[in-house]
């Protein structure tokens, strides 16, 4: 992940995800706010499949160019048969995209067999994902003392968010809220690698005081000393402020305008005095998780078309 374009690719791939669940999340509550269930990927008109696909896909190009195709020899290892300190970094990567990988590979497995634990499986997965993502980029063998470490300080963070948020889909399935605030992290994950990509590996954007240096054959940024560091850290601080506010207003704003386009002007009605009624009632709605992804597969005027797969990107990370 140590160049420009080993951010900017799988950034782009959770942007991508982020704005897909987030679109689908907000336009399924918006047309069945009563029945609503969260579900944890979305089929598309062309395959219903095609989202667990690319992100196979994507995380095989990624495993493939961190093991393979990056390091000069195309295989990580030295020639004892040990992983030598830079390439550290690629075999915890890897890892990551691995447990992309097995999430979205047991995904459709679950599908398939159609058993009742379906979704709360496919959480569970997504959740061990994050929490693997986490957990390397907090033990990460890089740099954590310049730009580079507030960079991943900041990510964990969003990274955090994603895997409680997902964590308490498995309990609440039918909380709106807790798939917007998971979709909404996914997205901004997906923003903020790209901004990472640009502000470390473009000279152009290094903080006035911090250079570009080659160690074990990566380019990190350093600073001249404290007080360029301390500023570097405090822009990076004041990036992710900017982008934290960014993402709400564009989260906010997309899901009124579903809203208005998917819920129309219909008004509900509540009574006061007869709550059990309306409880009974919410119950007796259609809360088969299995129907909603297949109307929305069988319904393709009211879901989004995606024309062709997207080809694995090739990125070094």
């Amino acid at each position: 992940m140590g160049t420009l374009i080993g951010h900017v690719a799988p950034g782009f791939g959770f942007l991508l995800i982020g704005l897909w669940h987030l679109y689908n999340h907000i336009k399924l509550h918006a047309l069945n706010p009563k029945s609503y269930i969260s579900l944890p990927w979305f089929p598309t008109s062309k395959s219903k499949y095609l989202e667990l696909f690319l992100i196979m896909a994507g995380s095989i190009a990624s495993i493939s160019m961190e093991l393979f195709i990056g390091p000069d020899k195309h295989q990580p290892f030295d020639s004892d048969g040990t992983i030598p300190s830079n390439h550290l970094h690629n075999f915890e990567h890897s890892l990551i995209s691995l447990t992309f990988f097995v999430y979205a590979a047991f995904a459709i497995i679950l599908d398939k067999i159609h058993i009742e634990s379906q979704n709360d499986l496919t959480n569970l997965l997504g959740s061990i994902a994050f929490s693997q993502q986490f957990l390397l980029f907090h033990l990460h063998s890089a740099d954590h003392m310049g730009p580079e470490g507030q960079y991943h300080l900041l990510l964990q963070l969003v990274v955090l968010v994603s895997l409680v948020t997902t964590l308490f889909g498995i309990a609440m399935p039918k909380s709106f809220l807790i798939s917007f605030i998971r979709s909404l992290s996914i997205f901004f994950q997906g923003l903020w690698f790209i901004l990472m990509g640009f502000m470390l590996w473009k000279p152009s954007l290094i903080p006035k005081g911090c250079f570009m240096n080659l160690e074990e054959g990566h380019k990190v940024v350093r600073c001249n000393d404290h007080e360029a560091l301390h500023r570097a850290k405090s822009l990076v601080n004041i990036q992710f402020s900017w982008f934290f506010i960014l993402v709400t207003i564009f989260g906010m704003s997309l899901y009124l305008v579903l809203v208005k386009v998917y819920g129309g002007s219909k008004v509900q009605y509540f009574s006061l005095g007869n709550d059990e009624d309306g409880y009974e009632e919410e119950n007796k709605s259609s809360d088969d998780v299995e129907s909603q992804k297949r109307s929305m597969v069988d319904n393709p005027g009211s879901f989004l078309h995606i024309g062709k797969n997207l080809s694995p990107l090739d990125i070094e990370r």
